[in-house]
This record gives C-alpha cells, structure tokens and sequence, in this order.
C-alpha cells in the first residue's frame, strides 16, 4: 500500500519531469507512450457516440435489456468508425470515443456519425421485433470536432490508459449533451468547412445536409444534422 508521502512524491515527480514529445503519423496504442511525462502529438478529428438517457434505460428495465441495449448500440457504432479508418480509443459506459487522422478525417468522422445514425433506426427496428411489447426506444447523440491532440499515458503501472488532451476531445463529449427529437449529430465548424461534397451535400435534389447553428455554452457556431446514411 502506498503512503500519502509516496503518492505525493510521484506527483512531485510529474509536476517537475520535462515532458518528450513527438510528432504522430499514426494513432499511437497504449504500449506506444510511456507512463512517464511521456507524448504524442497529432492533428486529430474526434467522435464522441453517445447512448441518450442510459440512466432511465437503467433505471426502468431489466439490467439483462440495459445489457443488450449497450451492447448493441457500442457493437454498431464500433463496427462503422472501423469502416471509416477511425481508432477506436476509448468507452466510457454507454459511449465509444473513436479518432481520424489524416486528409480525410472530417469526412470520414461525419460519415461515421450519418451511418451510426442509420444503423440506431435498424436496431429499433430489431428490438421492437425481439420483444413486442417494449416502450424502449433506442437515441443516441454523435459530437465531432477537430484539433491538435496530445496524447499521453494516465494510471499507475498494471493499470492505465491513454488520456486524449486537447479542444477536439473536450468539445466532441460536451456536443453530445445538445441533442434533441430533431437532430442526433453536432459537428464544429472547422469539421464542416473540410467535409468533401459527399459528406455535405445528400437526397435528390442534392442539399446540404447540415445546418447551421449556434452553440451559447462555448460561444461558437456548429452544425447540426437529423440525417442519416443507409449502407
């Protein structure tokens, strides 16, 4: 067992080490970065997946149905970030973070948002044939954003993770908690300005399938999107 003095030294130790640093051409795994002061830095886009209200999930059915609830939702949305050269880097309960790197990573993370998007209609679907009588339906929430990311190594040894520091991670969390009946997916504006034509524009005719608000807890604009992306 450490002592508060142990502890307290290896603080002092973070606080006063010189951090190495070094410029990332792919997304680094865990055994990449040391667990001393010890990074990777990247241009990175991230998507935060996010199950809407898992509390009233939990809290009103079964913890078998909660199960299967959290398992389909993470299966899907691990699947489609996969499908579009996204890094699954972490889970957080009843959310998956994946990460884009790059000339593609905005397009590929939006995509990635639509397709999820679909696929929750599908397992509604897939539920309310499973069992009949259910109340339960599936929503989620999607946030993407794009930024410089520093990557490090957070825990003690035997027990540890990769912590994603940066503006990209913070704000695609925090996009989550905007969504509604009307709209799933919120994106940044520097993620919309890179989107390729296809992952901007959709139906017949060809519209922009994102639409333009603002977002009074950081005071910036971001878009917003109610489609979805049959595959």
């Amino acid at each position: 067992m450490k002592t508060s003095t142990e502890i307290l030294a290896e603080v002092r130790a973070i606080l006063a080490t010189d951090w190495k640093t070094r410029d990332g051409k792919t997304i680094p795994d865990a055994e990449d970065v040391r667990l001393g002061n010890d990074a990777v830095k990247l241009n990175a886009t991230v998507l935060y997946a996010d199950l809407t209200d898992s509390t009233g999930l939990v809290n009103n059915f079964k913890d078998w149905f909660a199960a299967e609830i959290y398992k389909s939702y993470l299966v899907a949305a691990c699947h489609v970030i996969r499908n579009h050269n996204g890094a699954i880097t972490a889970f957080d309960g009843d959310r998956v973070m994946g990460v884009y790197i790059g000339d593609m990573k905005n397009s590929n993370a939006a995509k990635t948002a639509l397709k999820i998007g679909y696929l929750v209609k599908e397992i509604n679907k897939l539920i309310n044939a499973q069992y009949s009588t259910t109340s339960y339906v599936l929503r989620q929430s999607i946030g993407i954003d794009t930024s410089k990311l520093f990557v490090a190594k957070t825990g003690i040894r035997n027990s540890n993770d990769l912590v994603w520091v940066g503006k990209a991670a913070n704000y695609a969390a925090k996009l989550c908690s905007l969504a509604d009946e009307n709209d799933t997916t919120f994106i940044t504006e520097p993620v919309f300005k890179k989107l390729s034509d296809d992952a901007k524009f959709g139906g017949s005719p060809r519209r922009v399938m994102w639409e333009k608000s603002y977002w009074g807890a950081e005071s910036i604009s971001i878009y917003k999107s109610n489609w979805t992306w049959s595959f």
